[in-house]
């Protein structure tokens, strides 16, 4: 295809459709109204490996000579694959697509023709290799993918996005991660500061906390490791950058002298609060008493210690009630406030699930109620299959699930924790009964013993008292 350039505009016919390259005011007389519409350029490019078509179209040309500019340069650039191998067609293509998404400048016909010769590009800037490492990684999940593209939005490409791939070091990377250091310095200052113009300045900025660096650095190291096989870089340098440690808070147990302080302060000890199993049975009581519709949700966050995207996506056809068991194959993940249905991130997290014989009776009740729902429904009824559902069987959302469980903490007369806390009460209930640390890590799905005994080893005095 050697592409065509033409015209439109925004306006939009009495129904309402967009008239596009119809409408009546982008020609005067003869010729074409250079005050109404702009230019666009429509061109077919080579498929990308996977066999997908790449159809290109750009617009907001002002004029019908720099549509044509720019398309005359990509005609130019597949000139030369006109009798090129697959790959090589493949090869020029990416790079044109990438560089017309991230706003670049497309290759100059001696930068392809070298790439073409010595099978690889000049050595871009990490701008560009950051954006196109990213856009090559298809099969991310979604959440990683937007993990990935805030850390090189926000972070990586201002502080290191003008430096050649072959030229960066550790200590640019140093430098960048004392910045954000000094940011987080500023941002605390500005928040204590007694000017109210100061703390309007900082009003909803987040401080880079340990944790964040080393997932910041992990992208990088990840998008340089891509680089060393292309010849980019002989080793990577986010290897060697010394991060402070990133230490996960540790679980602390609502004993009654925390309590007290709570109720007379307001002050949590920790970050990560468990109830007792006391506390729990409380909760698990005043929810069942009241007769909520989701009791046997939270019921099995807390005795068998599903994750709340897991609960919220578990479907009847994964439960097994006779055989006391069922198998986690879903989430609903949130991203944003959009949500979607997903399987597990790790393969550890898929895993058959033993149920107590209360857990086994809450769901039965729990089935029970939604089968009354679905008469009373009637038409409305979604036929999604999922065990927890709104009143009319569409899927919950995750925030709604949460915000219900702090309601109904309050309402109990609790200390606050949080929902995934409820599941740190899993393990909890299990440790204060004797169960040994290597059969929570199962019933968890921790991906090591390590990780279990590190999260939990901090509660284990606290429930030795209340026993």
């Amino acid at each position: 295809m050697n592409g065509t350039t033409s015209k439109r505009c925004g306006c939009r016919a009495p129904s309402g459709k967009l008239l596009g390259a119809t409408c009546p005011k982008l020609r005067r007389g003869n010729g074409w109204n250079s005050a109404h519409g702009v230019w666009q350029y429509q061109i077919e490019l080579p498929p990308a490996a996977d066999g997908r078509r790449r159809p290109l179209r750009r617009g907001s040309f002002a004029t019908q000579a720099e549509a044509e500019t720019v398309l005359n340069h990509i005609r130019e650039a597949l000139a030369l694959i006109d009798d090129g191998e697959p790959g090589e067609q493949t090869m020029v293509g990416d790079l044109i697509e990438t560089a017309i998404k991230n706003r670049q400048p497309l290759p100059s016909q001696d930068q392809l023709r070298r790439m073409l010769h010595h099978g690889q590009t000049e050595i871009p800037t990490m701008a560009t290799w950051l954006s196109t490492w990213l856009a090559s990684r298809k099969k991310l999940k979604r959440g990683t993918y937007r993990s990935y593209e805030a850390h090189i939005r926000l972070h990586l490409i201002p502080h290191l996005g003008t430096i050649r791939v072959d030229k960066l070091r550790d200590s640019h990377l140093t430098v960048m991660f004392d910045a954000l250091e000094e940011r987080n310095d500023t941002i605390t200052t500005m928040r204590a500061s007694r000017h109210q113009a100061d703390r309007d300045t900082v009003k909803g900025m987040r401080l880079i906390g340990p944790a964040t660096m080393h997932r910041i650095r992990a992208t990088l190291r990840a998008a340089l490791n891509a680089a060393i096989p292309k010849g980019f870089l002989v080793i990577n340098p986010a290897k060697y950058v010394e991060l402070p440690p990133a230490t996960r808070p540790k679980p602390l147990v609502w004993t009654d002298e925390r309590v007290t302080l709570w109720r007379e302060t307001g002050r949590v000890p920790s970050p990560v609060m468990v109830w007792t199993p006391t506390q729990t049975g409380i909760f698990l009581d005043h929810t069942h008493a009241a007769d909520d519709r989701l009791y046997a949700l939270y019921h099995l966050i807390a005795y068998r210690g599903l994750r709340r995207g897991e609960a919220c996506g578990l479907h009847w056809a994964d439960v097994d009630l006779a055989g006391k068991q069922l198998v986690i194959r879903w989430q609903i993940t949130q991203h944003g406030w959009a949500t979607s249905l997903e399987t597990p991130k790790t393969g550890s997290s898929e895993d058959v699930i033993a149920l107590d014989t209360g857990t086994v009776a809450a769901l039965i009740a729990h089935r029970a109620r939604q089968r009354r729902e679905r008469l009373a429904a009637g038409p409305a009824w979604q036929h999604t299959g999922l065990v927890f559902t709104t009143p009319t069987g569409e899927a919950l959302h995750p925030a709604d699930v949460t915000d219900h469980f702090h309601h109904l903490t309050r309402q109990a007369g609790l200390p606050p924790v949080r929902l995934h806390d409820l599941r740190h009460g899993a393990a909890t209930i299990a440790l204060a009964a004797g169960v040994e640390m290597k059969v929570v890590q199962e019933m968890l799905r921790h991906s090591s013993y390590t990780v279990t005994a590190d999260t939990y080893t901090s509660v284990l005095p606290d429930l030795a008292i209340d026993a």
